[in-house]
């Protein structure tokens, strides 16, 4: 068995069709060509530092909505699980669950000896590539860290007064 490979800047990020805590099933290819896309890996639900981390994407979620952007949480946890998680912290955004770790792995965030995810972000441009991998999550202001990344990232803002 061999370990993934993490992905990086420039790859062609693997696309996913997982089912959310919200009971919709969310793909990949439904943002390419429009939006850019943030997919934030975390180990283990109802944990210290992923409830952390799941709660400041929440608390910073209008600062994150300036962008026009996807954006997810996603775990090997069960879809049950996840629902759960989420109810629990009131989340206004999906939780992704990978329960057979397939998207995981083409991502590299598990492996032959770590079943669980690394506690990774992915910023996917809106033509499918990975333009941004952070690695170094501080859970507690992950939120404002992803919005500032998008900011840095050239991330377009959503236009609120078209007209």
């Amino acid at each position: 068995m061999t370990t993934p490979t993490p992905m990086n800047p420039g790859d062609k990020a693997p696309d996913f069709e997982l089912p959310g805590s919200d009971g919709k099933t969310h793909r990949l290819a439904d943002h390419r060509g429009r939006r850019a896309v943030v997919l934030a890996w975390f180990p283990k639900a109802f944990t210290p530092g992923c409830t952390a981390e799941c709660k400041s994407l929440y608390e910073a979620s209008k600062t994150v909505r300036q962008f026009d952007v996807a954006y997810f949480a996603a775990s090997c946890d069960t879809e049950e699980r996840l629902a759960d998680f989420a109810r629990s912290l009131g989340l206004d955004y999906p939780i992704l669950s990978d329960s057979k770790g397939q998207v995981a792995k083409a991502y590299g965030v598990v492996g032959v000896f770590r079943p669980w995810p690394r506690r990774w972000t992915f910023f996917i441009g809106a033509d499918g590539k990975i333009l941004a991998v952070d690695k170094d999550v501080r859970s507690g202001t992950h939120g404002y860290d992803v919005a500032k990344r998008l900011e840095e990232l050239g991330i377009p803002k959503v236009d609120e007064n078209p007209n």
